[in-house]
């Protein structure tokens, strides 16, 4: 859409989106909540844990790819049906699991639901002129608050009733909402098929590498924190998985809000400004955590924590105003490598979060890697505001 006008409906769409999104990151969340407990019964170590964390993570990164080039294809409407169904029975499964063998294939199947999040961007973006990109995609990032309705829900639905229950409600309530997905859900008007090829959109060379290593650290830090933290919390402070699952939906909720911040800030100053700001913020907050891992202090870690989430938030929205400017022909191939490229920056923290505590007996060298990325990060960002994007490569 060139146009600066927006379509009627666009509100209504972009809401049903990002309900969808966050039913689908509620389903691909479910598992870490419970992981420390489930760690307890089942004997398992950090790094086993910490595998079983980050499986989900894999299928929905590397799903992304197809799913982002099927859309563009096909439409965001018709995918996200899909996804919502098949998230819906994946959740199911998962509360069945209950050997480690069994959640690590649950697990496996259920990380499809995070490759939702290359469905909903080419779906929305279509629908709002580009200098109102940015902040409807933020508010489609705000489907992030899924994880933080996971940690919250799963050890209260199974504490009180049983593994097996949370996974049925989970399962119906994704159901449900898919139903109504299919009723109300519209494509965008004029938005067409194209036939996109990643060979072309891989041609972009440094536009795409750039925008998948700010995701990689954006998203990836999110993820990680986020699904690793109520291990994290009990490990340091010995809380109850409950008390520690609701602060991890705080870092949820925070980074969650700071999306569309992001996104409203990169549609009036620039993302790399935002971005630069935000890889700058994210490192000095891993220097303190790295402080804090020797002796954590709960005042402390919870600053860190929180303005790290806020940091990460305004650093996921802007990178997805930039994709549609760069790639407005291929927004979904576009989304799906960079997304996949951000689902695996959550899948590798955990597990190196885990061998560093079971290797050295502290997560200390983990936040120092954090450290680098991002103010390497905080350096690209910065060096590219005077340059402005990088030419077309792709021919």
């Amino acid at each position: 859409m060139n146009s600066t006008s927006t379509p009627t409906g666009a509100g209504r769409n972009l809401g049903l989106a990002t309900v969808a999104f966050a039913l689908c990151f509620a389903a691909w969340g479910w598992l870490a909540p419970i992981a420390p407990d489930l760690q307890d019964s089942l004997g398992l170590s950090n790094t086993q844990t910490s595998i079983m964390i980050s499986i989900p993570v894999v299928l929905g990164s590397l799903l992304r790819i197809p799913l982002g080039l099927l859309t563009d294809r096909v439409g965001g409407r018709a995918v996200f049906t899909g996804m919502l169904f098949y998230s819906a029975a994946a959740a199911a499964l998962v509360g069945f699991a209950d050997s480690y063998a069994a959640l690590l294939g649950a697990g496996f199947l259920l990380g499809a639901a995070g490759a939702s999040f290359a469905v909903g961007i080419p779906f929305v973006a279509k629908w709002y002129p580009p200098n109102k990109q940015g902040m409807a995609l933020g508010v489609y990032g705000v489907g992030n608050i899924g994880t933080a309705v996971a940690a919250f829900s799963v050890p209260v639905l199974r504490d009180e009733f049983s593994q097996v229950v949370a996974g049925l409600v989970f399962a119906a309530v994704i159901g449900v909402y898919g139903l109504m997905w299919m009723s109300l859900a519209r494509e965008a008007p004029h938005a067409k098929p194209v036939k996109t090829k990643y060979r072309d959109v891989l041609g972009a060379g440094w536009r795409l590498w750039r925008l998948s290593l700010f995701y990689f650290v954006t998203f990836g830090g999110f993820v990680a924190m986020a699904i690793f933290l109520p291990k994290l919390l009990k490990d340091w402070f010995d809380l109850s998985l409950t008390d520690a699952g609701l602060r991890a939906a705080g870092f949820t909720i925070v980074a969650t809000a700071a999306r569309p911040v992001g996104g409203w800030l990169s549609d009036r100053i620039g993302p790399e400004k935002v971005l630069a700001v935000a890889f700058f913020g994210v490192g000095l907050d891993a220097v303190g955590l790295t402080w804090q891992a020797s002796h954590p202090s709960i005042v402390p870690t919870t600053i860190f924590c929180l303005t790290m989430a806020f940091f990460l938030g305004i650093g996921n929205g802007a990178v997805f105003k930039m994709v549609p400017k760069e790639f407005p022909d291929a927004t979904g191939a576009a989304t799906g490598i960079i997304g996949a490229a951000g689902g695996l920056g959550g899948f590798f923290p955990p597990l190196i979060l885990g061998v560093v505590k079971d290797a050295t007996g502290e997560f200390v060298l983990a936040f120092v890697f954090l450290v680098a990325f991002a103010w390497m990060c905080a350096g690209l960002a910065a060096g590219s505001m005077d340059r402005g994007p990088a030419p077309d490569e792709s021919g």
